[in-house]
């Protein structure tokens, strides 16, 4: 996992090719915000984005997740989230898979959080589960591009063209 703020990319120690997508001119901030709703994937890209409003409940309704093949840099454009999280490798352990690729983990393993708040971003790579949407206090709702990046991208990637 890592965090960090669209407004401060070199800050977050990313690797190459994390660094040069959120480098795009189209995942900026102000450009994600002014993006309508909706699924997108640049035309020269493996990877790809959804950006959504959507409610944030009591952490105790949320699911946790994890991936076998996407690696997800969650991006908050309004509002506030809570996420859960574990340093532990989800993969092997109990679950379902809900959506190809989206496996729900029959025990969650929740031993942090952290706290997004516009322009924030984080990270999960494959096998690191996450618990998305937990209210900050009430429930509300937020904003929030997700994009999906094929794990192989991250092990063949040996300069930004690739990406």
């Amino acid at each position: 996992m890592i965090a960090g703020n669209l407004d401060a990319l070199s800050l977050a120690t990313l690797p190459g090719a994390l660094l040069t997508i959120l480098q795009r001119p189209e995942l900026g901030l102000a450009a994600l915000r002014a993006a309508a709703d909706g699924r997108y994937q640049p035309a020269d890209a493996e990877w790809f984005y959804s950006i959504s409003r959507v409610m944030t409940e009591p952490q105790a309704q949320r699911h946790m997740e994890y991936h076998h093949e996407f690696l997800d840099i969650q991006v908050l454009l309004s509002g506030e989230e809570m996420i859960g999280y574990d340093v532990r490798d989800a993969d092997g352990l109990a679950a379902s898979e809900r959506k190809p690729d989206l496996f729900i983990l029959d025990v969650p393993l929740i031993e942090n959080q952290i706290h997004l708040r516009p322009g924030d971003f984080v990270t999960y790579y494959p096998g690191e589960p996450h618990q998305a949407l937990c209210a900050v206090g009430a429930p509300a709702m937020v904003r929030k591009a997700v994009i999906k990046v094929p794990r192989r991208l991250l092990t063949n990637a040996t300069d930004a063209g690739e990406v």
